[in-house]
């Protein structure tokens, strides 16, 4: 059993992390947020998919403890501190996969031992995603990008050329079995911006 810290020493670790945690705000991803010249940063997109997420549970094939997919969005990049963001569509994910557990030990265990070991044990049920709140985590994570590049020209899918089949295969995985009304709803947006080389009005 861990023993309690001394509140100061306690506080000091919990600040000390949430000034780490500034670093994410840094870190580049491949995606411009829609009508900006710029790349969007991995705490704007947990933001986002943070809200996504909340919208879209309803969909969800299997019912979920929406707090524990909030905590896994909110915390399943932060390893992207030490790692940088890895661009899903080409990506050695074996690799990726041993950098970010080692990058996420260190910054969760900045925390006092009971706070770090709780984010930890929610980043890694984001990275397994074996309980219906991990798929749903994983289905927003996945299906924001592909609509800022279905309504912002394809700005990232272009600009690493990115073929419909690898779009297609990952978005599935993420969302067909999870939430299959919203797959539904986005396939056939796919396939049509890849027929006709933007978004079909």
């Amino acid at each position: 059993m861990a023993t309690e810290l001394p509140a100061a020493d306690g506080i000091s670790r919990i600040v000390g992390f949430a000034l780490e945690l500034d670093r994410l705000k840094a870190v580049e991803r491949r995606t411009k947020p829609l009508g900006l010249d710029r790349y969007e940063n991995s705490a704007e997109h947990s933001w986002q998919i943070s809200i996504l997420a909340i919208l879209l549970a309803r969909y969800s094939r299997e019912a979920v403890d929406l707090q524990r997919v909030l905590e896994m969005l909110l915390v399943h990049d932060i390893p992207e501190i030490d790692c940088g963001d890895q661009f899903v569509y080409a990506r050695d994910a074996a690799a990726v996969a041993v950098a970010e557990a080692r990058a996420a030990k260190r910054i969760f265990g900045l925390l006092p031992p009971g706070d770090g070991g709780s984010l930890l044990s929610r980043w890694q049920e984001f990275e397994d995603r074996t309980s219906p709140e991990a798929r749903l985590a994983h289905a927003a994570d996945r299906l924001m990008p592909v609509l800022q590049n279905l309504y912002g020209g394809g700005q990232s899918w272009r600009e690493n050329a990115v073929p419909v089949e690898r779009v297609r295969d990952l978005v599935r995985e993420a969302l067909a079995d999870t939430c299959p009304e919203v797959w539904d709803f986005v396939a056939p947006l796919i396939e049509a911006f890849f027929a006709q080389g933007s978004f079909p009005e």
